[in-house]
């Protein structure tokens, strides 16, 4: 990871200039969600990219010589008070689902967060109208929320609804972890590192950034949730994440694992695991864990943290909140899903423009911060007083 040997990542074979197929699925009669996903399909179709019927359920191909690739996408159309979840076979499919909430909707996440969980979605667009005024809100996984106005036109509007999907379906997932129980005996029980993310979630946790983890298994069947599972990996959704570089091999390093409350990192494997390595081929990180643990998976940010780790050596450890900085800051200019590859990317980029990469404040927009710095003690001397609770919005 020393600068010196740093080399750019293999990226992703597909990028966001690539033609989508898009599918839709869902049983709603609800107006407004027909009208609208009519319009966006024409979007769609008018940029070059290609409908697919009956591919509803976003599988891999039937496997035979010549089958057709994956679908991309999936506009999942419901009605707000029954949302259908789409089982798709793998993670390379991204669901949006479409639903039409009330007038004069204030309190958006609250709606429409549960929508996102029971549809199995990436995002859902809730539509509410705000003084007669059409809104559409987009709601990712990681709470992230933007929103797109209808100004009277309406190619124009979906030209903008198009350019905040595209981007999202075009990314890549790298959330699999490969599990090696190879971690050395003496470190089973955690080291110093391991100890100061411990001491850094519950100070989150005293400073009030540690949002209550989503009760996910209050709003899924148990088949839904182990499909949500396999898909992406997670157990629970719970916000922010910790990592330090390793003492023993600082080459890899220990992070906060996914679904887990940051107030209570405690079992090595279980609440914090070792990064030892990204496998680009598989899109998957490499773990050591102890070999009588069930590991749990590491957060999704992982990729991000690795690749920051790997080119700047001064970086010993990084925060990741959602919150954002009451100074000015750079930013990130799309709302890539956490644990993508275009997410990483861009945020190393931003880290590697900073004036001082080893202490760094990144905005992700409409999302959080990522903060790096020496050590984790570094980190919260230097935000103490600097925190604003409430991301900004755009």
């Amino acid at each position: 990871m020393h600068q010196e040997t740093w080399s750019p990542l293999v990226e992703p074979a597909i990028g966001s200039a690539e033609r989508l197929s898009f599918t839709t699925a869902g049983d709603t009669t609800n107006q407004f969600v027909l009208w609208f996903a009519n319009r966006l399909q024409e979007t769609l179709a008018r940029q070059g990219h290609i409908h697919r019927t009956g591919a509803h359920d976003g599988g891999e191909g039937s496997g035979e010589a010549g089958a057709e690739p994956p679908v991309r996408l999936v506009l999942n159309l419901c009605d707000f008070d029954r949302p259908r979840p789409v089982h798709r076979r793998g993670q390379g499919t991204f669901v949006a689902t479409i639903v039409e909430g009330a007038d004069d909707e204030r309190e958006v996440m609250k709606a429409a967060y549960p929508v996102l969980v029971r549809s199995l979605s990436n995002m859902v667009v809730l539509n509410t109208r705000i003084g007669g005024v059409l809104e559409s809100h987009f709601i990712t996984i990681e709470q992230g929320h933007y929103v797109v106005r209808h100004e009277g036109d309406d190619q124009e509007f979906f030209e903008r609804i198009f350019e905040r999907i595209q981007p999202l379906a075009c990314s890549h997932l790298v959330i699999n972890n490969d599990f090696v129980p190879n971690l050395p005996e003496s470190l089973w029980n955690g080291d110093e590192p391991t100890r100061q993310i411990s001491w850094a979630g519950k100070q989150l946790d005293t400073m009030g950034l540690l949002p209550a983890a989503f009760p996910i298994h209050e709003f899924l069947t148990e088949r839904d949730l182990r499909h949500v599972k396999r898909l992406y990996g997670i157990g629970g959704l719970s916000y922010g994440n910790l990592s330090a570089r390793a003492l023993h091999d600082p080459d890899t390093f220990w992070m906060s694992a996914s679904g887990v409350d940051k107030s209570k990192l405690e079992t090595v494997g279980r609440d914090i695991l070792l990064v030892t390595g990204y496998e680009p081929e598989q899109l998957m990180m490499r773990l050591s864990v102890p070999p009588q643990v069930e590991p749990r998976r590491v957060s999704v940010d992982a990729i991000e943290h690795f690749m920051i780790y790997r080119e700047h050596p001064g970086v010993g450890a990084i925060v990741h909140v959602h919150a954002w900085w009451r100074d000015p800051i750079l930013s990130t200019q799309v709302n890539y899903p956490c644990g993508t590859y275009e997410l990483a990317s861009e945020v190393a980029e931003l880290v590697r423009q900073a004036p001082d990469p080893s202490r760094a404040v990144i905005g992700l927009k409409n999302h959080g911060l990522t903060i790096t710095g020496p050590s984790i003690k570094e980190i919260f001397e230097r935000i103490e007083g600097m925190i604003v609770p409430q991301v900004p919005m755009s």
